[in-house]
């Protein structure tokens, strides 16, 4: 090295770093300097010493600044300054400062800089040398000017390509193909050279269409110059290089000699000293080369010409710049050769799916791909570093070495894959594009690859599950447990009971076979000819709708779901998907309702599965157009469904005849149901009578109905009234199975169930012991030991490996403490107040929600009296949640059942309540009471008839392009053609039946991903200090988490950090706290001023839609609350203007609280 024993690196990051190393290897001192923005940046500690820029600078102009960079190096003894790429790298300005210094130059002379640094000398100075140039002009600064080259005699003509004299890095460069494009990119090129370079001056070229750009890098000492061969660039996006491959593949031997003789020619005639690169376009359709440039500096892609050639560049060049010659470094040509292939990727910030926008941020993963064959250079690349806006978005370059070039290929594709990158975006989806494109595989691309095939921009979605993970436990650290219905303390650790017999695979024994091969008739009139009683498992569904808010999770199914497969495979079905679990998947355990169907079938595809069908609803709580149900009972049926039991929460026919209709066309077994109220042995009650029940099986019946069922909502079927209703049933219809369906409120279900099997019933409902009783279904241990038999039991079920399924979920119901209800046992006043045994847990929930816990026996009253008031109705989803948000706001307002009928025209009923009055869910028997439905709705339309008769069907082509403008993977959401590859039709019936629900769904997915993967536990309370957690986020892939412990909270970011180790590799979250300031008191209405609206319940505003001085009329919508599905609106009692408005959108309210004020118009 000469005289050189210190050097600086006037540059930052990755390059810095680069020559950091190669001094160290030489045995020099090393120097760095930064800014006052690159204070944590890692080039900073990689020197020996290092200087702060001056503070008043910007974070580039820094870096720029030449008086300052000179004397740092002057005051700490610099003997040489290598100024990387990019900056000030190609100054004359700093090149002459450093000359005139004393301090050597790690590059070409000032002079050379000059004349190479302006692209229409350097032209000359290859046509001196006697390389080949494409048709051009010298400087040119105006437009007519530039033409009169273009299209004057002897002009090269369209295309062009216009560049920036004093250009570099792809930047000042455009292409015209006619006039009119020359006119508008000539202004555009020169306005870009101004700002970029400070100099507007241009020059235009002949433009060849298919170029390959191969450029050939030389080194030289001052007198003699040798090449290092050559470098493909051809993959370029906007003239910016972004793979490189040494050497060039599918180059002709006879073409590689000439460019690398041209470029040593060019090289010897101006006696270049240092490295260099020699850069030319290659013309595939004849193979003539013509020079372009000379870049005077060390090259980003210097890599793979060093893992080639085995030359050390950067070294290479302090050793010349220390005064040794080529001979001195033993290079002569003859002596350099290349060995294999070598490609360069650089992995950038820079988001294709957002038009390679650099993103910034903070690095929450940084997992290096190493190994044989790969190499890394990096800059500030590491967990926890800061992605700064103010410079290149560069943050390492991957080289790959083999010693063919598929191998080079594939060990970059397999480094690319491996990394792991997380916090900010990058390139890297973009890069494995163009690794496999066949293309590139084949060798020999042109310019215009990336151009020619958009299909390089379609990228995978991405998924950083593992960090969407620790985001969703880190928020439940901070923040605290967010499933909603989750009331009681944490659930401990579990030590879930397995069976004894590990079940590896699934049985293939059932009535499912009987289905599959016979279809729906000959299922049913298997069933009906089966000699024993049959049952149905309820507790996949109803069962844990009925005890634990219906919060079970798909992992705990399937965990289970294999020893289910065998033990009740003599069962008629599970009842397991549809009515209440399909919304709380989205909404509460955000899951896929679908996905946790097709998992099901899979791990058991011998039972049947049953579903309920809420007729003209489907699963929805209102209305849907014909279409909708229909192509809904299609999309069930394709994923597994088998029998779906269709009923109508008021008995409706018109609407049970669509679900019927819809669920027969899919091809399932149709279970035409009879919502049973009333009581049948009580000569008083006189509306639901056995011949209304007889009349409505035959209306059933006719309707090709292949089971009937009985449908007990509540529980109020007694054994004497079984006895009466199965019996009647089966006289009348002697061929047709009966299935009833009872809860076990009152004590009474066992007892019930096994008095309708003996009148005659088929199949009844059940479920396990430890999930049966009270508001659940009865006990299936206790049917089934009731009528064993000679060891014969129902369905074949073995009472001892009953037992062991029973052990599994009387373990895992430990897991699901929060959601359970306090009930300690059944109650008999059910026969009072026919609550259904799927709503009074959840009943008992959204009260406890609302403030309202210590009226529970109130609450029950008032569901009593809330059904006379809808006119005794059939109370099953959704009549049964009229009557629910009635009641509970008869409780909330105090009002007695003589108040709502008197006060009716004034109050702001719930939204469900004014629907069903309305006629939205359908007309009940005997029709709506009167006056008090004219007074509830008011000046609102009546719907007579079937609600969704008069709906038009739904367009579900647009729905789904809609969707995919907005989920499908950013890369693709403009081509609606791939609408249907992206947007399923799981997707598509989620959105239909619940369309702002499916919207925070796939909102909550994009955040915290995939959270059915986690353990029940951690899914529903935070993690402690110390605890771990393995998840299996896929086949074969398991990741460990343990929580460390979280940080302080930041005041300024609102953000603590939590740690934890992932794998064994420390990971730390940044999470946002929910919690905030103190919370401003409420002002309360004013109950004597009929202008001060209060909130009638608790709950959030959900909208707001008037202002102060808006003029508002009678009865017009002002603010929308919603309480745990329970939505109310708030309308204007008179005309007036709106004088106050104390609420927005999404505060959470307590009853009573002012929403705002209204004076009555003058």
């Amino acid at each position: 090295t000469g005289l050189i024993r210190r050097v600086m690196a006037a540059n930052r990051g990755e390059i810095a770093i680069r020559i950091f190393r190669a001094s160290t290897e030489l045995d020099l001192q090393t120097v760095a300097i930064y800014s006052k923005e690159d204070i944590r940046a890692v080039h900073r500690y990689k020197a020996d010493e290092a200087y702060m820029l001056p503070s008043d600078k910007g974070p580039v102009a820094a870096y720029l600044s030449v008086n300052d960079i000179v004397k740092i190096a002057k005051d700490q003894h610099v003997d040489a300054i290598h100024p990387g790429y990019g900056f000030l790298s190609e100054s004359v300005h700093f090149a002459a400062a450093c000359e005139k210094a004393g301090i050597a130059f790690v590059g070409p002379t000032s002079q050379q800089l000059s004349a190479l640094g302006d692209k229409t000398r350097a032209r000359d100075a290859a046509i001196n040398a006697g390389l080949h140039v494409v048709g051009g002009t010298p400087p040119v600064e105006s437009l007519e000017e530039a033409r009169s080259y273009i299209e004057g005699p002897g002009g090269f003509s369209y295309p062009v390509i216009i560049k920036a004299a004093m250009g570099g890095g792809g930047r000042g460069i455009r292409i015209a193909r006619n006039r009119e494009e020359f006119e508008q990119n000539f202004k555009r090129c020169r306005s870009e050279a101004l700002s970029a370079f400070g100099d507007g001056t241009v020059f235009v070229e002949k433009y060849i269409e298919h170029p390959r750009h191969v450029e050939v890098q030389i080194l030289g000492d001052g007198s003699d110059v040798v090449h290092l061969f050559e470098r493909d660039c051809s993959v370029q996006r906007r003239h910016q290089k972004v793979v490189e491959i040494a050497p060039a593949p599918q180059l002709p031997g006879l073409v590689r000699d000439k460019l690398c003789q041209d470029a040593v020619s060019l090289g010897r005639s101006i006696k270049y000293r240092n490295a260099g690169t020699v850069e030319f376009l290659v013309d595939t359709s004849d193979g003539q080369h013509y020079f372009m440039e000379v870049n005077p500096r060390i090259q980003v892609e210097h890599t793979v010409t060093e893992q080639v050639t085995g030359i050390d560049l950067v070294q290479s060049q302090l050793l010349i710049a220390g005064g040794a010659t080529l001979k001195d470094l033993n290079f002569n040509q003859s002596s350099i050769s290349t060995r294999g292939y070598s490609i360069q990727a650089r992995i950038t910030t820079e988001d294709p799916l957002n038009d390679f926008a650099p993103d910034t941020g903070r690095i929450q993963t940084w997992r290096p791909a190493t190994g044989f064959g790969i190499r890394l250079d990096g800059g500030s690349l590491h967990d926890g570093a800061e992605v700064s806006p103010y410079y290149d978005s560069m943050l390492v370059k991957v080289t790959s070495f083999a010693l063919n070039y598929t191998d080079a290929v594939a060990k970059l594709t397999r480094a690319l894959t491996e990394s792991r990158i997380r916090g900010v975006r990058t390139n890297v989806p973009f890069l494995l594009n163009v690794l496999s494109h066949p293309t590139f595989l084949a060798g020999g691309v042109t310019t215009r690859f990336i151009e020619q095939h958009p299909e390089l921009m379609v990228f995978p979605e991405r998924r950083n599950r593992a960090v969407k993970l620790l985001n969703y436990l880190g928020d439940l650290i901070v923040n605290g447990r967010s499933v909603v219905g989750a009331v009681g303390p944490n659930p401990e650790p579990v030590e879930v009971i397995m069976p004894s017999k590990q079940y590896d695979f699934p049985s293939n024994e059932g009535f499912k076979t009987v289905l599959d091969r016979d279809g729906p008739k000959a299922f049913a009139k298997a069933v009906r000819e089966h000699k024993d009683h049959l049952l149905m498992d309820t507790t996949w569904r109803d069962a844990h709708q009925s005890l634990l808010a219906t919060r079970l999770r798909t992992k705990d199914i399937l965990t289970i779901a294999p020893a289910t497969s065998h033990i009740l495979k003599g069962l008629y079905s599970l009842e397991n998907w549809g009515g209440a679990t399909f919304d709380v998947a989205l909404r509460f355990l955000h899951e896929c309702p679908w996905e946790r169907l097709e998992q099901m079938r899979e791990a058991v595809p011998n039972i049947p599965f049953q579903m309920l069908l809420r007729g003209a609803n489907a699963v929805g709580y209102k209305a849907y157009p014909d279409n909708v149900i229909y192509e809904f009972c299609q999309v069930a049926k394709k994923y597994g469904m088998d029998v779906f039991r269709v009923f109508d929460s008021l008995n409706d026919m018109e609407n049970l005849r669509v679900g019927i209709d819809a669920a027969g066309a899919a091809g399932g077994v149709v279970e035409g149901t009879l919502c049973y109220s009333g009581d049948l042995c009580n000569p008083d009650k006189t509306k639901y009578t056995l011949e209304y029940y007889l009349q409505l099986a035959q209306q059933l019946v006719d309707l090709d109905s292949h089971v009937l069922c009985i449908k007990d909502m509540a529980g109020v079927l007694k054994p004497e009234a079984a006895t009466l209703l199965v019996g009647a049933l089966r006289r009348e219809h002697p061929n047709i199975p009966i299935h009833v369906h009872t809860h076990d409120t009152s004590g009474l279900g066992v007892t019930a169930m096994a008095a309708a099997l003996n009148a005659g019933a088929d199949v009844v409902d059940t479920a396990m012991d430890s999930m049966s009783g009270m508001t659940s279904q009865p006990s299936m241990g206790a049917l089934v030991n009731h009528f064993m038999d000679d060891q014969k039991s129902l369905c074949g079920v073995d009472p001892i490996h009953l037992n062991e399924l029973n052990e599994y979920w009387e373990s895992v119901r430990q897991l699901y403490s929060p959601f359970e209800s306090g009930q300690k046992s059944g109650s008999a006043d059910v026969f009072v107040h026919e609550i259904p045994g799927g709503q009074y847990t959840n009943l008992f929930f959204q009260a406890t929600s609302l403030g309202l816990s210590s009226q529970w026996r109130a609450i029950k009253r008032a569901y009593a009296a809330a059904n006379r008031l809808c006119g005794d109705i059939v109370k099953v989803t959704p009549s049964s949640k009229v009557v629910g948000d009635l009641a509970q706001f008869m409780v909330q307002n105090n009002l007695s059942e003589e108040d709502v009928i008197a006060k009716a025209e004034t109050l702001n009923f719930p939204t469900s309540v004014v629907e069903y009055f309305q006629g939205y869910i359908g007309t009940p028997a005997g029709g709506f009471p009167e006056p008090l439905r004219t007074r509830i709705v008011k000046d609102k339309p009546l719907i007579t008839g079937r609600p969704g008769k008069s709906m038009p069907p739904l367009d579900l082509d647009k729905l789904r392009q809609e969707l995919h403008s907005k989920h499908s993977p950013e890369g693709v959401r403009k081509k609606s053609e791939l609408a249907e590859k992206y947007i399923t039709d799981k997707d598509l019936m989620s959105a239909a039946m619940y369309p702002k629900e499916y919207e925070e769904y796939r909102k909550f997915i994009g955040t915290y991903g995939d959270v059915s993967k986690l353990p029940t536990r951690e899914f529903i309370g935070p993690m402690k200090p110390g605890e771990h957690v393995t998840v299996d986020i896929e086949k074969g892939k398991t990741i460990l988490i343990k929580y460390m412990a979280d940080g302080p909270l930041d005041e300024k970011t609102n953000e603590k950090q939590v740690f934890f180790d992932v794998n064994g590799v420390p990971r730390s979250i940044a999470i946002k706290s929910k919690q905030s300031g103190p919370i401003k008191e409420a002002r309360k209405a004013n109950p004597s001023n009929q202008g001060s609206l209060g909130a009638p319940m608790p709950g959030a505003v959900v909208e707001v839609h008037a202002g102060v001085g808006d003029k508002v009329v009678a009865n017009q919508p002002l603010v929308v609350l919603n309480a745990m599905k329970m939505e109310t609106v708030v309308v204007a009692p008179f005309d007036g203007i709106i004088t106050t408005v104390d609420v927005s959108q999404g505060d959470t309210i307590a009853a009573g609280d002012l929403l705002l004020e209204i004076k009555p118009a003058e």
